[in-house]
């Protein structure tokens, strides 16, 4: 019998309850990919999801992973008969709804997409979901123009660093926000100027910075007042576009409740009706809702893959039997 080997957990609450079991591996459908997984990526929305703080978590025992790179075993034979499949042997990254923790992944063609000969398994199970974040943030709901000036929050996380590169790519102006001058430096090293080190004069920092100006887009993952600071810089027909909120990351194993309670009771509210005569606005996403969305999902693939990005930057690497570490 064909197995496969996984990270499940029982139930959301806590990330020590993952435990890594052997499963069987059916046979491959007459419609999906069997891929041999290389790699899988980390991501925010994996802790939350194990911690139960992810609207979009799955109820009872469930798989983590969001994404993953590796080679195709075989095919079903709906795709072997099609000219333009993709075919045993072809290295390849892609996007899973959970899941993606496993050794093996039976998955539709749509959701995969070649790796770049020249990247490594690392790169690509660390592009997907990042860089699918950051242009739909700026491209698609930002509409983010030539000139613009985007502010970026966590600008040396993972979806900051794509936020950046995509802002130069569409000649954008990004202003990276960061939280120690360590992360300054390594934003500095890869070739940006604009960055500010977030201290408890935040909002100081930024008028010094904009001098007068306003921004035109903000992309945020952090949220709590810092967002609210950056909101009230928008000039008119901003865009604050909110993706996350990094200010509710549990603990090494579960959430602090009490905390997370604290956050949500103070978290930004905005008046829709003052936004209105500013003209000013804010948007809101999860992009795992776009899984379910197959075509619109390959189109923002190509849309990337028109853009030739470098490969991400990949942070640490850890063994397939370190998920606990």
């Amino acid at each position: 019998m064909v197995t496969r080997r996984v990270w499940q957990t029982h139930k959301a609450g806590a990330i020590s309850s993952l435990s890594l079991i052997e499963q069987p591996l059916g046979v491959l459908p007459d419609n999906k990919l069997r891929v041999s997984v290389r790699a899988v990526g980390l991501n925010f929305a994996d802790i939350f999801a194990l911690t139960g703080l992810y609207s979009a978590t799955p109820s009872g025992a469930f798989i983590p992973g969001l994404e993953f790179s590796g080679v195709i075993e075989s095919v079903g034979s709906e795709i072997s008969n099609r000219n333009d499949a993709l075919k045993p042997g072809d290295r390849v990254m892609g996007v899973i709804r959970f899941g993606g923790y496993a050794t093996s992944i039976d998955i539709e063609p749509a959701y995969c997409f070649k790796l770049p000969d020249d990247w490594s398994f690392e790169a690509g199970a660390a592009f997907p979901v990042q860089t699918l974040t950051a242009w739909y943030a700026l491209r698609h709901l930002g509409s983010v123009n030539k000139g613009d000036k985007v502010l970026v929050q966590s600008a040396a996380g993972g979806v900051g660093l794509q936020a950046m590169a995509l802002c130069q790519k569409l000649e954008a102006k990004p202003i990276g926000v960061v939280g120690s001058e360590q992360k300054r430096v390594f934003l500095k090293n890869m070739g940006y100027t604009d960055i500010l080190v977030r201290d408890e004069t935040f909002e100081s920092q930024l008028d010094n910075e904009l001098a007068g100006t306003g921004l035109n887009l903000i992309l945020d993952g952090v949220g709590g007042q810092v967002q609210k600071a950056c909101f009230n810089r928008l000039a008119p027909m901003g865009r604050l576009i909110v993706f996350g909120a990094a200010e509710f990351t549990p603990g090494k194993n579960r959430p602090n409740y009490l905390k997370a309670l604290w956050h949500y009771l103070t978290r930004p509210k905005y008046d829709v009706l003052a936004m209105i005569s500013d003209n000013r606005s804010v948007m809101a996403f999860n992009l795992i809702w776009l899984w379910s969305e197959v075509e619109r999902m390959g189109q923002l693939v190509k849309e990337l893959d028109g853009l030739s990005l470098p490969e991400p930057y990949i942070g640490r690497s850890f063994s397939f039997d370190d998920a606990l570490l």
